[in-house]
């Protein structure tokens, strides 16, 4: 069999992605590697102002859908209003997600139910509404964002890990389901990346400093550290890999 160019593999011209939580964040950052791999890319979020900024910033190939994933009765029509861009997507990049920072002896009903909405029931009722299109094509890729909390306890996460831990099982069973019809689940794991999620830990210097010593690396990651992982899972790359959770840590949960 012929070697393919390795820059083919990670080409996703004419390919069509969806990028949630894209207004900020590494959300941002995957929409921004998946359109300079030539993927026509529509972000998602509730923040137009954010993500028209983006698209505008963009250009060419970049759309946005503002809406609230969370809302579970209105996932068929943002899907279709996602598809209505570009055509129905191919990539799935499941980045939102939210940590209300509560203590078990804090958490709240109503605490709890936003964070299992947005972090494990929106990707996968997303990924529902999305794979007959890809069934059809023989091609798909879904990304979701796990944690480092999927594996390991923080103080004040025990409804944002339980739902990170989630997203692991998610991921392999989305795989078991769908990646005989070509559709590869994958998840990746963050870990310290300087976001709005982890404001509060960067605001700490000897926090961050704490961190960045834990990880083999020796340092918290930088935006451009999520650009590979990102297009390998994304792209042909990884065209025998699913159901997998890559960690992008720095070697944190390696210690």
């Amino acid at each position: 069999m012929a070697i393919r160019a390795p820059n083919s593999l990670f080409d996703l011209s004419g390919k069509v992605a969806c990028v949630t939580g894209a207004s900020s964040g590494l959300g941002r950052r995957a929409a921004d590697i998946l359109l300079s791999a030539g993927a026509r890319v529509v972000g998602v979020a509730r923040r137009e102002a954010e993500l028209a900024a983006w698209a505008a910033e963009a250009g060419e190939g970049a759309d946005y859908v503002a809406a609230d994933i969370a809302d579970l009765s209105e996932i068929g029509a943002i899907a279709r209003a996602v598809a209505e861009r570009f055509g129905s997507p191919d990539i799935l990049v499941n980045a939102a997600g939210i940590n209300t920072r509560e203590s078990a002896d804090n958490v709240t009903p109503g605490g709890w139910q936003k964070t299992l909405g947005l972090n494990l029931s929106a990707p996968f009722f997303l990924a529902q509404a999305f794979a007959p299109a890809m069934k059809q094509k023989r091609w798909g890729r879904i990304v979701n964002f796990a944690s480092l909390q999927s594996f390991r306890a923080f103080p004040g996460g025990i409804s944002y890990g339980a739902t990170k831990g989630g997203v692991v099982q998610l991921t392999r069973a989305m795989a078991e389901a769908w990646s005989a019809d070509g559709i590869n689940a994958n998840a990746i794991g963050p870990g310290f990346f300087r976001t709005e999620l982890t404001a509060a830990v960067f605001a700490d210097p000897e926090r961050a400093a704490r961190n960045a010593a834990q990880t083999c690396i020796g340092r918290n990651g930088e935006p451009q550290d999520m650009d590979g992982p990102i297009l390998f899972l994304c792209s042909d790359a990884s065209a025998y890999v699913t159901g997998q959770t890559l960690m992008v840590d720095g070697g944190f949960t390696a210690k």
